[in-house]
């Protein structure tokens, strides 16, 4: 007979049914594009990270089914032991060049970076300052550190001079989003590199949402500031603009050499397989050769921007094709979803604990394959839902 140990979890389901917090799967029948097969509809896809439309595009594929076939399906194990690939470190520096740094180091995901990094960085007696609406990934790893964590207010720069002055801590890192995955704004980052500077503190930048899309070659945005020389640590990942699957910590030859012998998440985890190196590898060649796909991409986001200020909802912060339409309760959010894709808009509602609580949400995003139409026809039903 199975145990009864988990018989409280049914009862729990009901209750976040009850408020609208349960989620579900819903397996798409289709490859990420701006339309999607879902349940047998086809909608226009208005949720994806693919911000340069790249997940499917057929170079990337082929180099995803070349890296396969010649390396296999999977690494094996981890790099340290017998999972260290040559295709790894082609992949490594080339996410060098890109960010205009000495080294980079590849992880698996995005969360294990951010769960791994910080501890390696910081621990029991040091201090690490974190912006409030930082992703959970780096809250976690905040946590995981052992480091005194001190929260402060969204991009507060008078909030974290306060913190850093009267922190006594051996070692001071702050760590923040370049780009707000669930609003769209971005971190100040110039005043908090001075900040830093000032106060001797590392500077962690999270550039998920940044990488590919911002800066004058699509770097991030340090590059957009003009500072990346003077941020300790980017992060970014390969499964948004890169369009495939993984992450990197990119800085000095330094620092990715502790990080291959002190991340936690990078030292026991299996290598990236080979098929994402190749596509990623792939990605970075169009990124690098057609910036047409990232001035697209501005376009169609400005016509979203202006839309959606027109029907009230304020987008001055946004920099990113990352459009908070803010509704408030869960149950207006949920229904606004389920509204818009009767209507062939498929948009998801963003509930507590991914936002605030009152702060339910569509997180409208956009690629560089959507069009103007497309855009267009979505603000005119939202308009008529609202």
């Amino acid at each position: 007979m199975p145990s009864r140990a988990l018989d409280w979890i049914p009862g729990e389901l009901a209750a976040l049914e009850a408020r609208g917090l349960r989620r579900r799967l819903e397996p798409m029948g289709t490859a990420q594009g701006p339309v999607i097969g879902l349940s047998g509809h086809a909608l226009v896809n208005l949720c994806s990270n693919d911000y340069l439309g790249l997940a499917a595009d057929r170079r990337v594929e082929r180099a995803a089914a070349e890296a396969a076939r010649r390396y296999g399906a999977g690494a094996g194990a981890a790099r340290l032991v017998v999972g260290d690939l040559l295709l790894h470190h082609e992949l490594e520096e080339r996410l060098a060049r890109m960010k205009g740094t000495p080294s980079a180091l590849l992880f698996s995901s995005g969360y294990h970076v951010n769960a791994g990094v910080v501890g390696a960085l910081v621990g029991p007696g040091d201090a690490v300052f974190s912006d409030e609406w930082n992703h959970a990934s780096i809250i976690d790893g905040c946590r995981l550190s052992r480091a005194d964590v001190h929260v402060f207010r969204h991009r507060d720069v008078d909030g974290l001079a306060s913190l850093l002055a009267a922190s006594r801590a051996r070692r001071k890192l702050v760590v923040t989003d370049a780009v707000f995955g669930m609003d769209g704004d971005a971190a100040p980052l110039v005043e908090i590199v001075e900040l830093c500077e000032r106060h001797g503190a590392m500077l962690y930048l999270d550039e998920a949402h940044s990488t590919g899309v911002l800066g004058a070659t699509g770097s991030g945005l340090a590059e957009a500031m003009g500072v990346t020389d003077r941020v300790d640590v980017l992060m970014g990942t390969l499964g948004k603009a890169l369009g495939s699957f993984g992450a990197f910590v990119a800085g000095s030859r330094e620092l990715t050499d502790w990080l291959t012998c002190r991340a936690r998440t990078f030292v026991f985890t299996t290598a990236l397989p080979p098929a994402s190196c190749g596509a990623a590898i792939a990605a970075l060649d169009i990124l690098a050769t057609e910036p047409e796909r990232r001035a697209r991409l501005d376009v169609l986001s400005a016509r979203m921007k202006a839309g959606l200020e027109a029907l009230g909802f304020p987008m001055k912060a946004v920099v990113a094709p990352i459009f908070p339409v803010v509704l408030g309760e869960e149950s207006r959010a949920l229904e606004a979803s389920r509204r818009l894709r009767e209507r062939g808009f498929h948009v998801k509602a963003i509930r507590p604990p991914t936002v605030p609580a009152g702060t339910s949400r569509l997180r409208v995003s956009l690629t560089a394959s959507h069009t103007p139409d497309q855009v267009d026809g979505f603000l005119a039903a939202l308009k008529d839902v609202l």
